[in-house]
């Protein structure tokens, strides 16, 4: 439950398959290389700040899964949007069904690569949380599992690039929630 495990998808076997299973993975197309999960970096953060909730995907860019090849750039995605009050992970339930358009004034996207930071011009995106399932072992809340798509077009250095094709499956265990 803890790992990530990558189930190829049938179409482009760089790409994890949309699965809504709490396979703590997730990737996408970044222009012609790959944004993905990987087994050493922990796929996904979500932090409660004052109405904003920031939904931060964890990962690396490179050439593909099975070629074997990923470069040394740790990225991160962060999609930043106002949401109801969360004080713990299961109030995450609320994003099912749930699609946010990332070009709305009140909604973000920051890219990070190798600690260097920055916050994306955004030409259009957008954030679909299919699925939001509670898991229950043994009578317990264990997790929340979060699955959907996303698609982000943004400007970098006056240049067009895009994430697209995008898609997560992951379990939720912790909410930071940073709300005095």
């Amino acid at each position: 439950m803890e790992k990530t495990i990558f189930i190829p998808d049938d179409h482009d076997s760089n790409l994890p398959a949309y699965t809504e299973w709490g396979y703590n993975s997730f990737g996408a197309n970044y222009e012609r290389t790959y944004f993905v999960a990987t087994r050493d970096i922990i796929p996904c953060k979500a932090v409660y700040r004052d109405g904003i909730l920031n939904f931060s995907l964890c990962g690396r860019t490179g050439s593909g899964y099975y070629s074997g090849y990923y470069n040394n750039d740790e990225m991160t995605l962060t999609f930043s949007f106002p949401t109801s009050p969360m004080k713990e992970y299961q109030d995450l339930m609320a994003l099912h069904q749930k699609e946010i358009n990332l070009t709305d004034a009140s909604c973000g996207v920051k890219m990070t690569r190798n600690s260097n930071a920055e916050n994306l011009t955004l030409l259009s995106g957008h954030l679909n949380f299919k699925r939001a399932q509670l898991l229950r072992i043994n009578e317990k809340e264990n997790r929340v599992i979060l699955s959907g798509t996303f698609d982000v077009h943004f400007l970098r250095n006056d240049m067009p690039e895009a994430l697209s094709n995008g898609r997560f499956d992951l379990g939720i265990t912790y909410l930071y929630n940073l709300s005095e």
